[in-house]
């Protein structure tokens, strides 16, 4: 199991996974360093009133995600329907707890990926689904909520890097280390490229 705490401990893998920790959305990761969280969520249809994830989350001040994977398409679209408040979805998906480290809300273990969310806190990875000390998206198969009654299932990604300065790539792959070292003026641009300020070359 890969756990790290962001700004704290190191992940120790060869790239940042939060960024392909939070795929595919309603979730969106807002910002790497820090990393930052959201979901947004429609008020219950009946009565106006805020759904109970929401509800939970403002009495606590903390909540955790998990990824939705293919094989957990089921339980899901099962915590999908309203049902009274308090009622556990847990049981009621026929899925199981899990504590986290650092706060109370209870994570799903049957998902390999979770994430103490608002400003991610910790992360939790596990190994099964990492390659090369990558996230393997044809291991965890995450779903992704489309229009109306369709959802996305995802199996194939494609890798393009984009040319230019690598201090941008740095934030597109999410290394927090990265851009800590670009605020401290020590990060180092790789052979051949070219210092935007200056437009020379390292060699």
């Amino acid at each position: 199991m890969v756990y790290y705490e962001p700004g704290v401990t190191d992940h120790g893998l060869p790239f940042s996974p939060f960024k392909a920790c939070v795929v595919p959305r309603p979730f969106n990761n807002l910002t790497f360093d820090p990393p930052m969280v959201m979901f947004s969520a429609n008020q219950k249809p009946e009565d106006g009133l805020s759904k109970d994830t929401v509800i939970n989350a403002e009495r606590d001040g903390e909540f955790c995600w998990s990824l939705a994977t293919w094989d957990l398409r089921e339980a899901v679209n099962i915590t999908a329907e309203q049902v009274p408040y308090g009622e556990d979805e847990f049981k009621l998906a026929g899925l199981t707890k899990q504590s986290g480290r650092l706060v109370k809300a209870p994570m799903v273990q049957e998902s390999p990926v979770k994430i103490v969310i608002g400003r991610v806190v910790a992360v939790h990875i596990d190994d099964r689904v990492l390659t090369n000390g990558l996230i393997d998206i044809s291991k965890t198969v995450p779903i992704a909520r489309c229009g109306y009654w369709q959802y996305a299932k995802i199996t194939e990604t494609f890798e393009m890097v984009m040319p230019g300065d690598s201090r941008v790539r740095a934030g597109l792959e999410g290394s927090a280390k990265a851009n800590g070292e670009m605020k401290t003026g020590a990060y180092e641009r790789q052979d051949g490229e070219a210092d935007p300020e200056t437009m020379t070359a390292t060699v």
